[in-house]
This record gives C-alpha cells, sequence and structure tokens, in this order.
C-alpha cells in the first residue's frame, strides 16, 4: 500500500468528514450518536488552525485514509502542555499501519509544539487502540466504568497517557 502522510488542506475536510461519520455510526470511537454535516468539520478544521494545532492525513490517490489531530486537554491555562488526540482510520483500511503511522508523525508535533503530555480517552472495549498506543509507549493513567452509553449499551472509558518531554520542571 502506497500513501503518504502531510498535513491536511481544506479540500481533505469532506473525506475527513466521511471518516468522521463513519466512526459515529459504526463504531464507539467517538461517543456522539448522531452524524454531522460538512460546515461543522469545516468549523473544526478552521479552529484547529487558529490554535496552531496539526490534522495529519494519510493519503493515497483514493483520497483520505485517515487523519490524526490533537487539541487542548483542557481549557485551563495549567493544563496548556497537555494534549489529547484523536485517530480515525477510515473503515476500509483499518489494519493496515495507518493509525501507527499517524499517530507516530502526530506525536513529534506535539514534541515540536513544546507539549509535555499527550492524552488518549479510549472506549476500553478498544482493544486495537489500547494495544496501538501501548506499542508506542502510552500507558494507562485512569479506568471509569459507565461513564458513557451508545448503541444501546455501557461504555467504559480508559486514559492512556505519554510523556512528550523529559523536562524535571516545566519551562513555560
Amino acid at each position: 500500500m502506497s500513501y503518504h502522510i502531510r498535513d491536511a488542506l481544506f479540500t481533505d475536510v469532506p473525506g475527513i468528514l466521511d471518516i468522521y461519520n463513519d466512526a459515529v455510526c459504526n463504531t464507539t470511537a467517538i461517543w456522539n450518536e448522531t452524524p454531522v454535516d460538512l460546515g461543522n468539520r469545516q468549523a473544526w478544521f478552521e479552529a484547529r488552525g487558529q490554535q496552531g494545532y496539526p490534522i495529519l492525513v494519510a493519503a493515497d490517490q483514493t483520497g483520505v485514509l485517515g487523519y490524526a489531530s490533537f487539541g487542548d486537554w483542557r481549557p485551563f491555562e495549567g493544563f496548556r502542555l497537555t494534549v489529547e488526540h484523536s485517530v480515525y482510520i477510515r473503515g476500509d483500511q483499518r489494519g493496515n499501519g495507518l493509525g501507527p503511522a499517524l499517530m507516530a508523525a502526530l506525536v513529534e508535533r506535539a514534541r515540536a509544539c513544546g507539549k509535555h503530555v499527550m492524552v488518549a480517552a479510549i472506549e476500553s472495549g478498544n482493544a486495537a487502540s489500547v494495544r496501538m498506543h501501548e506499542r508506542l509507549g502510552f500507558v494507562v493513567t485512569g479506568q471509569m466504568p459507565q461513564v458513557g452509553v451508545k448503541f444501546g449499551r455501557w461504555l467504559d472509558l480508559t486514559f492512556m497517557q505519554l510523556m512528550l518531554q523529559d523536562d524535571s520542571q516545566p519551562t513555560t
């Protein structure tokens, strides 16, 4: 499979929308239950850019195969060095190594931005995502049973994190 990872372009938003809505409708990777429209994803794309946060895509001649991004962990100054990420892969491309490739590139971007911690919030039953994060060095830091509901069942949340910098004291 030949693909490349690059910064997302505004013209990639329809492909990102399709992947996002597929995850909404068919997985517990996103706990929203209602698909969004193109305007929603365009606003999200623009907001990430205004915040200086990357959106990366894995793409080939067929279009967007997957995407990854990160944003603020919490909207308070004390959390400014911590980000939470998202990574989603097109349904027909899952299991082909795109997730780890996108994540490796995203981790490097977070380090380059001076971030200290990257947080993952994963539905606990998503064993493939938990394993991928473990292989990338993330560790489980918390589990919250039955904090969500989708498809008529309770969802448990696993928090994982990766230390991005080896700083003993914050510098900013």
